[in-house]
């Protein structure tokens, strides 16, 4: 097929139109609230409680579409095209598998329970990718970004933390860096179904994987029992405040910026 066949003449990318490519109307519109709230939190304008509400719920969201689109990038370069197809590499978190899982139920916890729940749902088409080290590599790239805004978060915090700009605004930086922080944990720990343990999914032994198998799809319920555990859910958190407190994330902004986001308590 020549260009000229191709409907509307759209170049093509590997084999895919360049418009599975570009940024959703609904991934720009997320960036250009969570830039507008940043901007009304700084300047304290109208009620600082609500612009740090959409400021932090929208933050958290872009960082869901980046992590997700890290999975989908990462897979499509290692042979996948059906994320292309599915609309994946458009950033648009309407195209998760599930989106009460994927958006609400993460939104949800972070608001209510001050934490960074794994979200968002990208199928790969996982007989499309070759080698076990490329399917490593596609369920680590998703915690990788999550690492990666913790550490930009952080440092953003320690620069400006405590000079210019109001404390609100840094309380609510310190808290996306803390639900940043959180989600890299979850997404790591080898639970079956998350990144953490599809990442070593591939190197278990055949009866391994298929025991593996059988439990992945409760991923979500078994974090959940997990964190429910007294001793387990406390040693979680503790270990993520020790990260925390490595990584000089000051405590009292993030708790902070938890009150504050929850504007409906003010």
């Amino acid at each position: 097929m020549t260009a000229a066949d191709r409907p509307g003449n759209e170049p093509l990318l590997l084999g895919v139109p360049r418009a599975a490519f570009r940024p959703s109307p609904v991934f720009l519109a997320l960036v250009a609230l969570f830039a507008t709230s940043g901007v009304l939190t700084w300047n304290q304008v109208g009620n600082v409680r609500l612009d740090v509400f959409l400021f932090v719920v929208s933050g958290w969201l872009v960082s869901l579409c980046l992590h997700e689109y890290a999975h989908a990038i990462v897979a499509f370069r290692a042979g996948d095209r059906s994320v292309a197809h599915r609309g994946y590499l458009t950033l648009n978190p309407l195209k998760y598998s599930h989106p009460l899982l994927s958006i609400a139920l993460p939104v949800a916890v972070v608001l209510l329970g001050g934490i960074g729940l794994p979200g968002g749902a990208v199928w790969v088409d996982r007989h499309a990718i070759g080698g076990r080290l490329r399917h490593t590599l596609v369920s680590l790239a998703g915690p990788a970004t999550n690492v990666v805004f913790t550490l930009v978060l952080v440092s953003a915090v320690a620069l400006g933390a405590g000079g210019s700009g109001p404390v609100e605004f840094w309380a609510a930086v310190a808290l996306l860096a803390f639900l940043q922080l959180t989600a890299s944990v979850l997404n790591l720990l080898p639970v079956p179904g998350l990144d953490g343990g599809n990442m070593l999914q591939p190197w278990l032994s055949p009866p391994y994987r298929r025991m593996y198998d059988l439990f992945a799809p409760y991923g979500f319920v078994l974090l959940f029992l997990l964190l429910w555990n007294p001793q387990i859910g406390g040693a979680f958190f503790d270990a993520v405040f020790a990260v925390g407190d490595l990584l000089g994330l000051p405590p009292a902004l993030y708790s902070y910026g938890l009150d504050l986001v929850r504007f409906w308590q003010g």
